[in-house]
C-alpha cells in the first residue's frame, strides 16, 4: 500500500512515517500544499492523509483540489480544529474521515485501515496469481490455501511484484518503490530478498511463480512447464 502523507509539523510528520513504515506502507512525505497537489495528480496513492494547517495554504482550498485531481482517492484530513461545523465542512469538500489532534497513532492506523478496506479500488485489496492469494489491508498470504510467515518487507516486495503482474520490473524501480530509496549499483539487497521469497513462497509449491528475467530485473506469472510459453509471451523458465 501506498500512502501520500502531508503534514505541517516536522516532528509528527517523522514520528506518523516511521509508524506507518513500521506497519507495512509505503510513505511520500510533503510538508507543503503544493507538492502534496501535485504529487496526487502524478503518482498513485491508495490513500492520502492530509493535514488542514499546511504551510502557505488555505486547509480547505487544497483539500478541494486534492480531492479534484485525486479522483476517488480515499482521503484523511488530520486538524486541530474538531468543532462539529469544522468537521462536517471537510466532509462536504470531499474528505472521507477526520482525525482531531492529537490522537492516538493506533487509532489513526485503524482508520486508515477501514477507508482503505472501502476504497476506490477495492477489487485490488485482494491480489491473486494461480493458487497464490495476497491481502493488502490484512496483510496475510496464503498459497495453496496455506498461510505464508512473510516480514513487514518481503509482503512489500510480493505486493508490488503481484501489483506488475506479468511485467519486467527492474531493480531501481523496486529499490523505489519497495524501500522508498534511490538505486544503488552496489547493494543487492533485492536479490537477497528476493530469494527470501522464494523460499516462502515457491519453495513449497510445483509451480514457482516468481521468476529472474536475465539482465532485466524479475517477475510474477504463470509458466507453463510443459509448454515453450506463458500466456504472457514470457519463455518457460523451468529452473528459475
Amino acid at each position: 500500500m501506498r500512502l501520500l502523507l502531508a503534514e505541517n509539523d516536522p516532528a509528527l510528520a517523522t514520528f506518523l512515517q516511521r509508524g506507518f513504515d513500521a506497519e507495512n506502507y509505503a510513505v511520500d512525505l510533503t510538508q507543503d500544499a503544493e507538492s502534496a497537489k501535485n504529487l496526487v495528480h502524478d503518482e498513485r496513492y491508495d490513500l492520502a492523509i492530509l493535514d488542514l494547517n499546511l504551510a502557505a495554504s488555505d486547509g480547505l482550498n487544497t483539500l478541494r483540489e486534492v480531492r479534484l485531481r485525486g479522483g476517488g482517492l480515499p482521503i484523511l484530513i488530520l486538524s486541530s480544529r474538531g468543532r462539529p461545523e469544522d468537521r462536517a465542512q471537510a466532509l462536504d469538500l470531499g474528505a472521507d474521515d477526520l482525525v482531531v489532534k492529537p490522537f492516538a497513532f493506533s487509532e489513526l492506523s485503524a482508520r486508515v485501515r477501514a477507508l482503505l478496506r472501502r476504497g476506490r479500488r477495492g477489487e485490488d485489496m485482494i491480489l491473486r496469481l494461480a493458487d497464490l492469494e495476497l491481502n493488502r489491508v490484512e496483510r496475510k498470504v496464503f498459497r495453496g490455501g496455506v498461510a505464508l510467515d512473510l516480514t513487514p518487507k518481503e509482503f512489500s516486495l510480493l505486493e508490488y511484484l503481484l501489483r506488475h503482474e506479468g511485467q519486467t520490473v527492474t531493480r531501481a524501480e523496486i529499490i523505489q518503490q519497495v524501500w522508498n530509496l534511490s538505486y544503488d549499483t552496489m547493494t543487492n539487497v533485492v536479490d537477497v530478498y528476493i530469494n527470501y521469497l522464494r523460499k516462502k513462497v515457491d519453495a513449497p509449491a510445483k509451480v514457482k511463480l516468481i521468476h529472474t528475467v536475465r539482465g532485466a530485473g524479475y517477475a510474477v506469472k504463470e509458466v507453463d512447464p510443459r509448454g515453450p510459453g506463458d500466456k504472457f509471451g514470457f519463455p518457460s523458465e523451468r529452473n528459475q
